[in-house]
C-alpha cells in the first residue's frame, strides 16, 4: 500500500467520524473485519465495528483526534495520534470527572483491497488512568477547599465592644491553618488561631477536627489554659501519628480584659498606645506531651487597641532571594498602620507579604486575624 493511499484512507476515516457519517465509515471496513480495543474487546464484522465508533462518539461528543504521524509497512498502517475529549461518562469503570483529558493512541490497521480488515486500538491506558485520577483528585480538592472556606470565618465577628476580621491563604488547595471567632454564652468573644504540622489534606482534616473540638470547648466556662489542656488530651487520645499543632486561644471581655494561653504558636501582638507587646504565655505545642501544663495570662486592652494573630506562614514567607519576611516587617506595618480599620490593616499585611514574596512559590499557609476593641 502506498503512503498516499494510506493517508487518504485515514483522512476519510477521520472525516467520517468527525461528521458522524457512519454509512461512509462502513464503506471503509470489510464485512468480516475484526477490531480489538481495551474498551470494547474483540468485535467481529464491519457493521459491529462501526457501532463501536458510534458508541465512542456519542459518549464523548467533543472528541477530537490529532494525528501526529502515519506509518506504512506493506498492507499495515500505524496511526499515531492524541485524543482530546471531556470525561463526561467515565472510563474503565470510574466515575466521570467532567474534566478535559488527553491521551496518546495508536491505531493499527490492516488494509486489503482498500478496505480495513483489522483494526486494533492501543491506548496509553496508564496515562489515561493517571489523568483521570488527577482530574478526580483535583475535583475532590476543589470541593474540600470549598468546605474549608465555609468553615473558616471571614469578617465573622462584630460584637458590641469589638470587631474581628481574618483571612487565610493555603499554599495548596487546602491547608492546615485555621482561625475561629466564638461568641460565648456570657457575651465574651473567644479568638483562636491554629497551625497543624504539615500541609495538604491530612493537615486540613486535623485542622477541621481541632476547629470542631475548639468550638465545643470554647462555649464552656473553662479558662483558655484549661481548654488547651483538654484539646491536648483529645488530640493525644486519637493517636494521630507525626501530627501536632500550635494553637493560641484567648477570651476578650467587654471591659477589655483579654485572658489567653499560647500552645507553642507565634506570639500574638497587642498594638496599644503604650507600644507593641507580644503574648507568649502558655505551654508546649498540642499533641505531643500528655502531661503538658498550660498557663493563662491576663492583659488589659484599652479602647481602640488592636490584637493581631498570625501563623508562621507570615514570618517565614520567603522572597525570591530566599530571605524571610520576618517579624520585624510585620511589626513595622503594625507600628504605622495599627489605627486603620481592621479590614484595611488586614489587607495591608497581606499586601506586604505578597509584595515581599513576588513570584516566589508560597511554601506555607498564611493566616492573620485582626481584632479591635471598640
Amino acid at each position: 500500500m502506498q503512503h498516499e493511499d494510506a493517508r487518504d484512507l485515514v483522512r476519510r476515516l477521520r472525516d467520517a467520524a468527525g461528521s458522524r457519517d457512519f454509512a461512509r465509515m462502513a464503506e471503509l471496513y470489510a464485512d468480516d473485519a475484526v477490531a480489538v480495543s481495551p474498551v470494547f474487546g474483540t468485535v467481529r464484522g464491519g457493521q459491529a465495528i462501526v457501532a463501536t465508533w458510534g458508541t465512542l462518539l456519542r459518549t464523548f461528543a467533543d472528541i477530537a483526534l490529532d494525528i501526529s504521524d502515519i506509518l506504512v509497512d506493506g498492507d499495515r498502517v500505524a496511526v499515531l495520534a492524541t485524543v482530546n475529549t471531556t470525561d463526561r461518562a467515565g472510563w474503565f469503570g470510574r466515575p466521570a470527572t467532567h474534566a478535559p483529558i488527553n491521551y496518546r493512541m495508536v491505531l493499527l490497521l490492516t488494509v486489503r483491497q482498500e478496505r480495513i480488515v483489522y483494526d486494533e486500538r492501543i491506548y496509553d491506558s496508564a496515562g489515561v488512568l493517571e489523568r483521570l485520577e488527577k482530574a478526580r483528585l483535583d475535583k475532590e480538592m476543589r470541593t474540600a477547599a470549598e468546605v474549608q472556606r465555609a468553615l473558616l470565618s471571614r469578617t465573622a465577628q462584630v460584637a458590641a465592644f469589638c470587631e474581628s476580621v481574618g483571612h487565610s491563604v493555603p499554599c495548596r488547595a487546602i491547608g492546615g491553618d485555621f482561625f475561629e471567632f466564638v461568641e460565648r454564652p456570657n457575651g465574651d468573644v473567644g479568638i483562636a488561631m491554629g497551625d497543624v504540622s504539615g500541609k495538604g489534606p491530612a493537615a486540613a482534616l486535623l485542622a477541621a477536627l481541632l476547629q470542631g473540638m475548639l468550638a465545643v470547648e470554647a462555649t464552656s466556662s473553662a479558662s483558655p489554659a484549661e481548654t488547651l489542656s483538654r484539646l491536648n488530651r483529645h488530640l493525644i487520645a486519637r493517636r494521630v501519628e507525626s501530627r501536632f499543632a500550635t494553637l493560641v486561644y484567648g477570651v476578650l471581655s467587654p471591659d477589655g480584659r483579654f485572658v489567653y494561653s499560647n500552645a507553642g504558636h507565634n506570639p500574638p501582638v497587642v498594638c496599644a498606645r503604650a507600644g507593641i507587646r507580644r503574648l507568649d504565655a502558655g505551654g508546649p505545642i498540642l499533641g505531643v506531651f500528655d502531661s503538658a501544663i498550660f498557663e493563662d495570662e491576663t492583659v488589659r486592652l484599652d479602647r481602640r487597641d488592636t490584637l493581631v494573630m498570625y501563623t508562621d506562614g507570615v514570618s517565614e514567607a520567603r522572597g525570591p532571594q530566599e530571605e524571610e519576611f520576618g517579624e520585624d516587617r510585620l511589626i513595622a506595618r503594625l507600628e504605622t498602620s495599627a489605627a486603620l480599620p481592621p479590614a484595611e490593616l488586614l489587607d495591608g499585611i497581606f499586601k506586604d507579604v505578597r509584595g515581599f514574596c513576588g513570584q516566589a512559590d508560597q511554601s506555607d499557609d498564611i493566616t492573620v486575624t485582626v481584632t479591635r476593641l471598640s
